[in-house]
């Protein structure tokens, strides 16, 4: 399995384990599913943009929110490679 693809999965099931908690996933202002997330991450690398991840937090410290906002085009970022 190639890396970026196990970093996929992880994220796949991190996310599910959020949505069985009841935690509302959220991208772009929309309600998405850990698959239209997924989705969302292998389609910014060909159409040069990334997601940022937000945890929305109540007054009480429980998570109440994930979100995933879609930023700046890739190319104008210097991010590491997980995979080197």
């Amino acid at each position: 399995m190639r890396c970026e693809e196990i970093i996929y999965e992880e994220l796949f099931y991190e996310l599910k384990e959020y949505e069985k908690k009841g935690v509302p996933i959220v991208m772009d202002g929309y309600r998405a599913s850990p698959i239209q997330i997924i989705e969302a991450h292998i389609a910014r690398e060909v159409c040069n943009y990334t997601y940022m991840r937000d945890y929305i937090w109540d007054g009480k410290g429980c998570l109440t929110e994930l979100a995933f906002q879609k930023i700046q085009s890739i190319e104008s970022t210097n991010y590491p490679s997980f995979c080197d």
